[in-house]
């Protein structure tokens, strides 16, 4: 439980990163709005920052007239911004109408990296006794993870390729990887992403350079049956489509931002009647939504984070107060870097 000065402390002194400008940040101080009967307040323990869509916005490879798509956002993608998805922390205290949340608690929130935070009790995600509160940094990649092997509906026996091996690619590996009958190529030019992915116990992990070669292996030179295109490099996209058999599959689950993607289709593409599916996780397939309501996602979110050994994608720990070298280590791909965590502490 969190002791009232230290609640105290955290309330009046709430502190958030902003993003001013292409890769520039600073910590600001935030003023809370008071208390709604229906809401929490929450005081961070630890963030996680995306290298994925959070290093777009980082970098301003967004197109800046976008619309934010979480209301915990703020800003624009014109800059400034206050950009985040992954925030961990305890209950410090609630509305008076709250009764699903209890002080102490330990929650999941989709929010941008911020010492104290105030949300709707309703988006605090309450992290079960069983699940590691850093595990839980990892909720939000796991919803999306399920979402592209939901769309993916891969088939008893078939081959299917990971193209990028970030902390998405690492989960839809691994979620692959526990299927009976499935069989995973996991690709990614960097060793030591490749060396997690065998720590998750993914038996096939190669260099993009060989990975034509190793389908050719494993699938008789038949094609994968699907690729799964996380890398976040649009030039993927051509090599996926080369690595297909007839009729195969590509489930584009990257985020460009403004990249541009030049695309070859009037050969493998045209004459291999291949698809091309977006997969993204604010939206499920028609089919899926009468049976698959967000707390059934949840449900599966923390059954699969029970079992994950998340601590071999935790790379880095940096305090919160240090998190402008965080995004620049992150930024400048320094060798080792896989999932950077800020730690707060009052």
């Amino acid at each position: 439980m969190i002791s009232g000065s230290k609640r105290r402390c955290a309330m009046h002194n709430a502190k958030a990163i902003w993003m001013l400008a292409p890769r520039s940040i600073t910590l600001v101080p935030e003023e809370l709005d008071a208390l709604a009967p229906d809401a929490v307040a929450v005081q961070t323990a630890y963030s996680a920052i995306s290298q994925g869509t959070e290093l777009l916005v980082y970098r301003g490879h967004v197109d800046a007239a976008l619309a934010l798509d979480l209301p915990t956002l703020a800003g624009s993608f014109a800059f400034p911004i206050k950009y985040g998805y992954a925030l961990v922390g305890r209950i410090a205290t609630h509305g008076s109408a709250v009764t699903s949340h209890q002080v102490g608690d330990r929650v999941f929130v989709l929010h941008p990296h911020q010492t104290f935070v105030h949300v709707p009790a309703a988006s605090a995600q309450r992290i079960p006794d069983d699940v590691d509160t850093q595990a839980a940094l990892f909720a939000a990649n796991m919803e999306t993870a399920i979402t592209i092997v939901h769309d993916l509906r891969p088939a008893l026996g078939e081959v299917v390729v990971v193209m990028g091996l970030g902390i998405v690619g690492l989960l839809v590996s691994w979620i692959l990887s526990r299927m009976q009958g499935i069989t995973v190529i996991a690709v990614d030019p960097l060793a030591w992403r490749q060396n997690v992915a065998q720590h998750l116990g993914i038996a096939c992990v190669v260099h993009p350079d060989q990975v034509a070669d190793q389908v050719d292996l494993m699938t008789r030179q038949r094609g994968a049956d699907a690729v799964v295109e996380v890398s976040g490099n649009p030039a993927t996209l051509d090599i996926a489509i080369t690595l297909l058999a007839m009729e195969g599959r590509v489930i584009v689950a990257s985020w460009y931002g403004t990249k541009d993607a030049t695309l070859q289709l009037g050969t493998h593409f045209h004459r291999k009647r291949i698809q091309l599916r977006a997969s993204q996780v604010g939206r499920l397939s028609p089919d899926l939504v009468p049976r698959w309501d967000y707390a059934r996602r949840m449900q599966t979110v923390w059954q699969l984070l029970r079992d994950l050994p998340y601590q071999v994608l935790i790379s880095h720990t940096v305090a919160f107060a240090d998190a402008t070298a965080a995004y620049a280590m992150i930024d400048a791909g320094q060798p080792g870097v896989v999932q950077v965590v800020l730690h707060y502490e009052c």
